[in-house]
């Protein structure tokens, strides 16, 4: 699994990284303080896990330090809340995702914050699959059986999420969109949360979750994936059939991660945060040991990301007017 190059950002991108210095002199024009990176979900998930591994060398690589913070609650809202009201110094970054930025606008129609007045796009940082779990002991082994015995039982098969309106959330509705079935959803507080009952069998339900979110619980053999999204199999799970060879061509989701700054940011320090994190992400250490976790580093420019994430924003709207979905 190599590096994602969404739009041909190829070139443009060896040229500036062959100027680059070993650091990027951010302390210079921003305070001394380290930078805050917020993660708007619980410990252990998947936003969580990325930041933990990348966000770090991109500070060095900034000539500076970060803290990274969990602010969790809210299917991100929290999170994203707290970085929309910080003062807007470089010095404060939202670990962003599909979950708060693409799907929240969309579907709560009293959102604390607004995407496009309360944030500007830094840099995309990467995607992955959305993986089917469930239990070895489950009934389901397949897409296709998830499907057969909804349909044979509508209602009666449990899915959990990391919250309501949470990606995982979105993904398994999206899911039902598209094969016609009926499942109950039992929202949680994380994917930790969920992954917990599904060990302990207190409840017999499936979860859609990104790869990095359960890829070591899958493999310890404790749960089952059984199905993945993509047009070709993860490299981190190449046993696992995607959704299209399940039998399922129609339902396809990239878990996506970004940074995202305060509005009114200044382009300067966003620049030196954007090529810094270009460096890391393209660095064949990074970009492996990514792929463990099924991650796959995104490379683009500044602008790009922020007309994908209006794009994103507008495909989620749909998918939940359609499902006529709203949370409050």
């Amino acid at each position: 699994m190599g590096t994602r190059f969404i739009f041909g950002y190829v070139a443009a991108l060896a040229t500036v990284l062959a100027t680059l210095s070993p650091t990027i002199s951010y302390a210079q024009s921003a305070s001394d303080r380290p930078i805050n990176v917020i993660i708007p979900f619980a410990p252990g998930g998947g936003t969580d896990v990325l930041a933990r591994r990348i966000m770090p060398k991109i500070a060095e690589k900034l000539g500076t330090t970060t803290t990274i913070e969990n602010k969790p609650g809210a299917s991100g809202s929290i999170g994203a809340q707290f970085v929309a009201r910080a003062a807007p110094d470089g010095k404060t970054l939202l670990v962003g995702s599909v979950s708060e930025i693409g799907i929240n606008p969309g579907l709560y129609p009293k959102l604390p914050y607004n995407v496009d007045r309360d944030f500007v796009a830094v840099t995309a940082l990467a995607a992955a699959p959305m993986v089917l779990v469930a239990h070895p002991s489950s009934a389901v082994k397949t897409a296709g059986d998830l499907v057969r015995l909804a349909k044979a039982n509508p209602g009666k098969i449990n899915f959990g999420s990391a919250g309501a309106g949470s990606g995982a959330h979105m993904a398994a509705e999206l899911f039902i969109f598209e094969t016609k079935i009926k499942l109950t959803h039992v929202p949680y507080k994380g994917t930790g949360a969920v992954t917990a009952d599904m060990l302990g069998q207190q409840r017999d339900m499936v979860l859609f979750a990104p790869l990095p979110a359960v890829a070591g619980i899958v493999r310890s053999g404790q749960l089952v994936a059984i199905a993945q999204t993509g047009k070709t199999r993860s490299s981190a799970m190449p046993e696992v059939p995607t959704f299209i060879e399940a039998g399922v061509p129609g339902f396809d989701m990239d878990y996506w991660y970004g940074l995202v700054a305060p509005a009114k940011t200044p382009a300067d320090l966003r620049n030196k945060i954007h090529l810094a994190a270009l460096d890391i992400l393209s660095q064949p250490e990074v970009i492996a040991d990514l792929a463990k976790l099924g991650l796959v580093p995104t490379i683009t420019t500044e602008k790009d990301f922020a007309d994908f994430i209006k794009a994103d924003m507008a495909k989620w709207a749909r998918v939940v007017k359609a499902a006529d979905l709203k949370l409050d």
